[in-house]
């Protein structure tokens, strides 16, 4: 059976998910009981095991999905040092936003165009860089981890909620993590991953923020870091549920590896970018291939009538597509970001399937070239 999901968050579960899969675990039972603490225990060791973190690196599960965790971790390491944050799609844009105007901190802000990504050779790295590692509305990810000294003054962190489980990560290069298993992974939403790096965890020790501390934000405990957030104690009750479905996520990632989950998303992208290359009126939002995201697939139309149109007639004409796309059960959440420019966004992460991919794919330029041909609107298809 075909699978028609392509929303970039919460994604596509994993190939064969069902209901059946949670069974009852630790469903009615305390966060706290030793049933359900071992759970959450096990979410946190089986996901260091998939990503090959470093031992002495620490992992904990928060509240409010990676934005919330994300949030969380600006508001507790930011303030000693001055900040760059790299601004290139929304929510680097938000987290830009929220350091300059909630924090005050007066932040560094190198930006890009959606689509292309700043120039990394500019960041100053005696100042905490806070970057996204794949932008989720852009389809834009970084190209690399080099452009990160080893040997650096400030903290990079860094949210990687739609590259975890599908991108490598160089740890030596980065200090703060978050992601949510929504994303690569297909978990149900409303919980985020902090990754700490023994230089954060000395930041967090050696620095008490300025500004009142919301509970769920806490990561100190009597002046020093709660390590118990990060051996399954939650900071407040988390949705077992959802634990229960994050633990099946990461048994099936554990049986795949993760090089296998890298090359499932890649191999996805392959399939993109053989169809955009056979076919003239659509093309990626981002024309330089290093820095193409293999989750977030962003593309646009290039067509020259409609590259004509005011934008609101552009973003109707894709509402439309994507909308008959989703009808019809071919595909469905694929029309870009409301902030992005107009186009499509399939999520290309490892949980989805190259068949399904290329059946939405071909579905879109079906519906696509019925309409141009009624509006008489370009690809030498028609």
């Amino acid at each position: 059976m075909s699978n028609p999901n392509f929303s970039s968050g919460p994604c596509s579960k994993r190939p064969g998910w069902s209901l059946e899969v949670l069974g009852d675990g630790a469903l009615g039972r305390s966060h706290r009981s030793t049933l359900g603490k071992g759970k959450l225990e096990k979410a946190i060791g089986v996901s260091k095991k998939v990503l090959g973190l470093p031992e002495d690196y620490l992992l904990g599960i928060l509240p409010g999905s990676d934005t919330g965790t994300f949030e969380g971790a600006l508001w507790s390491l930011l303030g000693p040092k001055p900040v760059t944050v790299l601004v290139w799609e929304s929510f680097s844009e938000g987290w830009a936003t929220d350091i300059a105007q909630e924090l005050k901190l007066a932040p560094a802000i190198l930006r890009a165009e959606y689509g292309k990504i700043p120039n990394l050779k500019e960041i100053d790295w005696s100042s905490d860089v806070v970057f996204v590692a794949n932008g989720t509305t852009s389809g834009v990810r970084i190209p690399n981890w080099d452009w990160i000294p080893e040997e650096r003054e400030g903290l990079a962190i860094c949210d990687a909620t739609s590259a975890v489980f599908a991108m490598d990560i160089d740890w030596k290069k980065v200090d703060v993590l978050t992601y949510s298993w929504q994303k690569c992974l297909g978990g149900e939403a409303a919980h985020g991953v902090l990754i700490l790096s023994p230089r954060a965890v000395e930041r967090i020790e050696a620095y008490d923020p300025p500004w009142p501390m919301p509970k769920i934000f806490r990561l100190k405990k009597r002046g020093k870091l709660n390590r118990s957030i990060f051996e399954g104690s939650t900071i407040n009750t988390p949705s077992m549920l959802c634990v229960e479905d994050y633990l099946d996520a990461l048994e099936w990632a554990d049986g795949i590896g993760l090089p296998g989950l890298i090359e499932r998303s890649k191999s996805n992208l392959r399939v993109v970018e053989e169809w955009v290359n056979r076919t003239d009126w659509i093309d990626f939002l981002t024309d330089s291939e290093d820095i193409r995201s293999h989750t977030s697939v962003c593309l646009i139309i290039t067509a020259e009538a409609f590259t004509a149109m005011p934008k609101e007639e552009q973003s109707t004409f894709i509402k439309d597509i994507a909308g008959t796309l989703s009808r019809e059960n071919i595909a469905h959440d694929t029309g870009s970001y409301k902030e992005a420019p107009p186009g499509f966004r399939f999520w290309c992460g490892p949980t989805v399937e190259a068949e399904d991919l290329r059946r939405a794919l071909e579905g879109l330029e079906t519906i696509y070239l019925k309409k141009t041909k009624y509006l008489q609107l370009g690809g030498s298809n028609d």
